[in-house]
């Protein structure tokens, strides 16, 4: 695995601008939060923004639907392909403006219909992929399943990665891997609610990973009510400080900081390079002996043990 210090080329950018959206979406109306997410899109380009990142869900609302049965279910009713009718029209505000955008709906496998928590990304050339979430908590296994594969996309800025709410916030091991394939920047699409352990977690875990990784975190939060819940906003983009040693905010207003909560776009300039401030990353560095610090090896070899305990 190459030192993150090292680019992969001289025209690798650093300074990107930056959109997140603390998004109230409207339950189960996908209509009407796909005219919202489009209309964001093109303010977005409109302000020069290189990419916008939506809360999870966004398309459709996040709360479980307990009523009826897993095929009756809105987010199992709503879902759509990825590429399909939503990542079009996003799509088209993706090619006018050169505008990646990733934002949160449920998606349908069309070979087998299963339907995933997804993360739709749209990059400029108007294609689309998924990031399918890999960890499910409370309830959301009552109408999705869970996905396998984590997903970097390339952007002229080096790669990013996406990471799922739950994923995010209690699963250390997703954010590192990311870091370790060269990821300066990483995703995180969520829909985090008021309820104590889901809060916590994120103001907890989003600076430390920032600073622990050295590297940047942009947030999109569901603000105001869903069907049940009330989240919490927070839709900002975190990084490493100038000191080194800590966290900054530079775009929005994190998890429970004044503001966090109000809903709309949050736009910034960021300078990724910031990520590199401080010379190599501590846990990539190489020892006396010229081995490295990171042992991905050994790590390997934990999980093994831990999946034959699992089986």
């Amino acid at each position: 695995m190459p030192c993150l210090r090292e680019r992969k080329g001289s025209s690798m950018k650093d300074v990107i601008n930056l959109a997140v959206v603390n998004f109230t979406a409207f339950w189960g109306d996908r209509d009407r939060n796909l005219r919202r997410i489009v209309g964001y899109c093109e303010e977005a380009g409109k302000r020069g923004m290189d990419m916008v990142v939506f809360p999870e869900t966004a398309l459709t609302g996040y709360d479980n639907d307990t009523e009826h049965p897993r095929k009756e279910k809105m987010h199992v009713r709503l879902s759509e392909t990825i590429p399909g009718p939503a990542t079009d029209a996003v799509a088209e505000m993706a090619k006018k403006y050169n505008l990646y955008v990733i934002f949160g709906m449920p998606e349908r496998d069309a070979a087998s219909g299963a339907v995933y928590n997804s993360a739709a990304i749209v990059p400029p050339d108007g294609s689309a992929k998924a990031y399918r979430k890999l960890h499910l908590p409370f309830d959301e296994a009552e109408w999705a399943i869970r996905g396998d594969d984590p997903v970097l996309f390339d952007t002229p800025w080096g790669p990013v990665g996406v990471t799922i709410c739950y994923d995010t916030y209690c699963f250390p091991e997703l954010n590192r891997y990311y870091r370790a394939k060269g990821c300066r920047l990483i995703l995180n699409v969520t829909a985090c609610p008021d309820a104590p352990c889901t809060a916590g977690s994120a103001r907890l875990a989003i600076p430390a990973y920032a600073m622990v990784n050295y590297e940047f975190i942009a947030s999109a939060n569901l603000t105001g009510p869903d069907l049940r819940s009330h989240f919490i906003g927070g839709s900002s983009v975190v990084g490493p400080d100038a000191s080194g040693g800590g966290a900054h905010t530079y775009v929005g207003a994190m998890f429970g900081d004044p503001g966090s909560e109000d809903p709309g776009m949050k736009c910034g300039t960021v300078d990724l390079s910031l990520t590199d401030l401080y010379g190599q990353i501590p846990f990539f560095t190489r020892n006396t002996e010229g081995k490295r610090d990171f042992r991905p090896d050994l790590y390997a070899r934990l999980y093994q043990d831990l999946a034959r305990d699992d089986q």
